[in-house]
């Protein structure tokens, strides 16, 4: 019987040490997109490493992009809080949508996918599409991985 015990408790304990508590980093927008997509609403936490190519902003945000049209499906798009924007636009002297486009970056957050409804006249029309977003709240949660990209 002390046998059984103790080997139950060398099984448990075993499985316990295996358990993994590191970030995953993904790099292929389309995996990103996918596993944001299987496991939404909840969203993928993890590191992700992207090229910028295009910015854009909306009232107090700003918006980094993946793909030039920030409509299109395999587009990440990496929202920055305007506490990001400000922390940002101190440590690099100008405003994040102008240094980081063309930029290597890698953000640690939750790709999410985020639902759009198509408006007119400011009225939702019934249509709308799926956008893949990062969510940052801090400048700790980017990095700039190539500073002449």
């Amino acid at each position: 019987m002390k046998y059984v015990f103790l080997t139950l408790i060398l099984l448990l304990a075993g499985c316990s040490s295996t358990a993994s508590h590191t970030t995953s980093t993904f790099s292929d927008p389309m995996e990103i997109i996918k596993s944001a997509a299987e496991s939404a609403p909840k969203g993928v936490p993890g590191q992700y490493a992207l090229q910028i190519v295009a910015t854009g902003s909306q009232g107090q945000y700003v918006y980094l992009n993946t793909e030039k049209d920030y409509r299109d499906q395999r587009s990440i798009t990496v929202a920055l809080h305007p506490k990001v924007i400000a922390q940002l636009s101190a440590k690099y002297g100008m405003a994040p949508q102008e240094y980081l486009v063309n930029k290597a970056i890698v953000v640690n957050g939750k790709a999410q996918r985020v639902k759009i409804v198509l408006l007119s006249g400011g009225k939702p029309t019934g249509k709308y599409y799926y956008q893949t977003h990062i969510r940052l709240m801090d400048i700790s949660q980017l990095q700039v991985v190539d500073e002449h990209a």
